[in-house]
């Protein structure tokens, strides 16, 4: 593995998030650079790799992996997909950045994990980019300093201005607010313990056959509790924003970003179009902890732990979404590697 100099990174999926990423690479993050991408669509790999100087192409993610100059992969694929990318790149002893989530199920997830615990090392990092936010990262520093005293509840809204075609009731949790279970365990330090969605009537925004928005509720081992407000179709814009309430006091991100405006009897300013423009900063600074921490030889950020935690309160979630009523989180043993 590179020590020092460029580090070469192979790109799983050159779907939207591996294409962005394969941006980012090339033209935004020093000390990398893209040396392979793969897909199943040769054609869309292709041409994602054009004008990436030294940069192969394949449609297997082993011989990505496998490829002159690379030392480190991003995987990017459809979350089915991850079990088999993540075990290539642990059986070459490669360092991953994972796009959540880890895996889609908890089953799947446990096995990546079991697989780095016999390494014995830390390879994987998964893409949770939100602890790389700035409003979060501030948001998490407050807590952590203790002055507001215990956090008792957060609160999360976290919009779209419309669901992607095909969104299901499930996919509402394992793809949006899983979001919101990975910042609840990081902001508390604590796991999340029991699950439980409600739901209004429907919006008439919302695709036939989409229950949205949500209202899920999160109880913690700790003694907190956590509610997320989903809303998948608002339709004026992407919004995530999120309230502690502590025993002396409460912090809130999220309200506003960049200018606002007082003019013609009103004020505001904008709503972010969607989560690229919202959290750019976010994945810029990510990928580049990342690779730096690469080159260094070490591992840092979300672990294989926290993508099976995740996936774990998520298949709770939709077991709730289902069955209705309160749905206890069943996690393995937590292995040494992650304490």
């Amino acid at each position: 593995m590179t020590q020092r100099g460029t580090l070469g990174v192979a790109v799983v999926g050159t779907g939207r998030m591996g294409a962005d990423h394969v941006r980012r690479i090339d033209r935004v993050i020093p000390g990398a650079r893209v040396a392979a991408v793969a897909d199943v669509d040769a054609g869309r790999a292709a041409a994602v790799a054009a004008g990436v100087d030294g940069c192969s192409v394949h449609t297997d993610p082993a011989a990505a992996m496998a490829a002159p100059g690379v030392d480190a992969v991003v995987v990017a694929s459809p979350g089915p997909a991850h079990e088999a990318a993540l075990l290539t790149a642990l059986e070459y002893g490669l360092p991953v950045l994972c796009e959540k989530p880890l895996t889609p199920d908890a089953a799947a997830a446990l096995r990546v994990v079991r697989a780095e615990e016999r390494l014995g090392r830390r390879l994987v990092q998964v893409g949770f980019m939100r602890r790389y936010d700035a409003e979060y990262l501030g948001l998490k520093a407050l807590l952590d300093e203790g002055g507001l005293g215990r956090p008792l509840m957060l609160h999360h809204r976290h919009r779209n201005a419309a669901s992607p075609p095909g969104f299901t009731d499930a996919m509402l949790v394992e793809d949006s607010v899983v979001h919101e279970v990975d910042v609840t365990r990081w902001l508390l330090g604590q796991e999340v313990a029991a699950v439980t969605v409600l739901r209004p009537r429907a919006s008439g925004n919302a695709p036939e056959g989409l229950a949205d928005p949500q209202f899920v509720v999160f109880e913690t081992d700790g003694g907190a509790l956590a509610d997320v407000e989903v809303y998948l179709n608002c339709r004026f814009g992407y919004q995530v924003q999120a309230e502690a309430v502590c025993e002396s006091g409460t912090a809130r991100i999220g309200d506003a970003h960049g200018m606002l405006l007082n003019t013609a009897g009103r004020w505001g300013g904008r709503v972010a179009a969607g989560f690229e423009e919202r959290f750019e900063d976010a994945y810029d600074r990510q990928v580049r902890a990342w690779v730096d921490a690469t080159r260094r030889g070490e591992v840092t950020g979300p672990s294989c732990w926290d993508g099976y935690a995740a996936a774990a309160v998520c298949e709770a979630g939709v077991r709730a979404q289902v069955g209705g009523g309160r749905v206890e989180v069943a996690l393995a043993d937590r292995p040494a590697l992650y304490a």
